[in-house]
C-alpha cells in the first residue's frame, strides 16, 4: 500500500507543479505588461524586477486552488481511462483508502495558500504599491479605489462605490476640518474623474448632488443641519502630497490578518465621522475581505475532493476533459466571489456567506460521489 501512495502522490505532484507553473505563468501576463510599461518610463530594471516578484503571492493565492483541481481531475481521469482504478478496486481497495494521501495533501495545501492569503500577499500588495508611490509612477486615478472610504488626501475622505475607468458612481465625501471633524458631506450618484499632471491636481466632476452641512455650533443636531441639492460639484484633490507624501494608508487588500481584523473590531474608533449606515457598509466589506482569503485558500481542500470523483468518471481523452472541468468548476466558484464583492454594499445579505456556498457544495458533493465511486 506504501508503494501505491508513493506512487499517486509523486504522480499527482508532478502534475500539480506543472500545472501550477502554467498556470502561474499565464496569470503574471498583467503583471508582464505593468512591468514593460514601467521600463517605458525609464524606471530601473531592479525596481521593475521587484514589482514583478511582488506580484507573484497574489497570484498564487488564485492559480494553487485552480492546479489542485486540474491536477486531481487529470491524474484520476487518466487513471480510470487506463482502468488502473478498476484493477485497484478488485484487488480491495477502496477509493477512500486511494485518495488519502492525496486529501492530506490538499489540506496542506491549504494551510499553506491560508498563510499566503493572510500574510504574504498582502504585505507584497502593500510593498507593491509603495513601490510605485515611491518611484513616482503611480496612476493618480488609482488612489481612488471603489469599495473603499479613502483617506491619502488632507482634510478629505472619499468613498467611491462603484468605478469604471474615469466614470464614478455613488460617491461620499466628508470635508474636514483640522480636528477630524466633518464641515460638508457631500453625496453624488455619478461623477467623472480628471488628471492634471500638470499642476499635480486629480478634479472629481460630480453631479446630482446633494450636500450636508451641519451646524457650526452645535454639529450634532440633525435639525439643524443645512441640505442644499446641486446639478454639478467639483472637489479638486491634491495627490501630489497622496504620492510623494508620508506611507499611504493601506487597502483592504493590503492588510495583514491581524490587521484586518483588527479593523473589523474597532471600525467605529478608526471611522469617528462615519454615520452607522457607513460604519456597517464598511465593516461588512471587512469582512466579505477576510472571508475571501480563508475560503480561497480552502478551495485547494473543495476542489480536491470534487476533483477526484468527477475525474473517476471522465471517459474522454482526459487533458481536454480536466482542462474542460476544470474552467466550468473554477468560473462557477469564481461568480460567487464577483457576486459576494458586489453585494459587499448590502449588510442585510450577508454577502459573506456567499462566498461559502459554493465550497460547502463541492465537498458535500465530492464526498457523495467518492462513497458512491467506492
Amino acid at each position: 500500500m506504501r508503494t501505491l501512495n508513493r506512487y499517486i502522490v509523486l504522480d499527482y505532484l508532478v502534475i500539480f507543479l506543472t500545472a501550477l507553473g502554467l498556470i502561474t505563468f499565464v496569470m503574471t501576463v498583467g503583471a508582464l505588461v505593468k512591468a514593460v510599461d514601467l521600463m517605458a518610463r525609464g524606471i530601473s530594471s531592479v525596481l521593475i524586477v521587484k514589482f514583478f516578484f511582488l506580484n507573484i503571492p497574489y497570484i498564487l493565492s488564485f492559480s494553487m486552488p485552480i492546479s489542485t483541481l486540474f491536477a486531481a481531475l487529470l491524474l484520476f481521469g487518466r487513471l480510470s481511462m487506463d482502468s488502473e482504478i478498476s484493477a485497484m478496486k478488485s484487488c480491495g481497495i477502496s477509493l477512500w483508502r486511494l485518495t488519502a494521501p492525496l486529501i492530506l495533501l490538499s489540506i496542506l495545501f491549504s494551510a499553506i495558500c491560508v498563510y499566503i492569503n493572510c500574510e504574504v500577499s498582502p504585505a507584497a500588495k502593500y510593498a507593491s504599491r509603495e513601490l510605485l508611490r515611491t518611484a513616482g509612477v503611480e496612476e493618480p486615478i488609482t488612489l481612488l479605489e471603489e469599495g473603499r472610504f479613502i483617506r491619502d488626501f488632507p482634510g478629505l475622505m472619499i468613498y467611491v462605490g462603484r468605478k469604471n475607468g474615469t466614470v464614478v458612481k455613488d460617491v461620499v465625501a466628508y470635508e474636514l476640518d483640522k480636528a477630524g471633524g466633518i464641515k460638508r458631506s457631500v453625496r453624488a450618484k455619478n461623477g467623472d474623474i480628471a488628471a492634471d499632471n500638470t499642476n499635480r491636481l486629480l478634479t472629481v466632476k460630480l453631479y446630482d448632488v446633494r450636500i450636508e452641512i451641519p451646524d457650526a455650533k452645535d454639529p450634532h443636531d440633525v435639525s439643524k443641519t443645512t441640505y442644499v441639492n446641486a446639478e454639478y460639484y467639483p472637489i479638486k484633490l491634491d495627490f501630489e502630497k497622496a504620492l510623494k507624501g508620508k506611507p499611504t494608508v493601506m487597502k483592504r487588500g493590503q492588510m495583514r490578518m491581524g490587521q484586518l481584523v483588527d479593523r473589523i473590531r474597532n471600525v467605529e474608533r478608526d471611522f469617528p465621522m462615519f454615520s452607522q449606515k457607513d460604519l456597517l457598509i464598511e465593516k461588512t466589506q471587512l469582512i466579505v475581505e477576510a472571508n475571501r482569503r480563508i475560503s480561497t485558500a480552502i478551495g485547494c481542500f473543495s476542489f480536491m475532493l470534487i476533483g477526484i470523483p468527477l475525474g473517476v468518471k471522465s471517459h474522454r481523452k482526459e487533458t481536454a476533459t480536466g482542462m474542460i472541468l476544470s474552467l466550468v468548476i473554477v468560473f462557477a466558484y469564481y461568480l460567487f466571489i464577483v457576486v459576494a464583492k458586489s453585494l459587499a454594499d448590502y449588510p442585510a445579505l450577508h454577502p459573506n456567506l456567499i462566498l461559502w456556498i459554493p465550497l460547502i457544495a463541492a465537498q458535500f458533493l465530492g464526498i457523495w460521489l467518492i462513497r458512491r465511486s467506492s
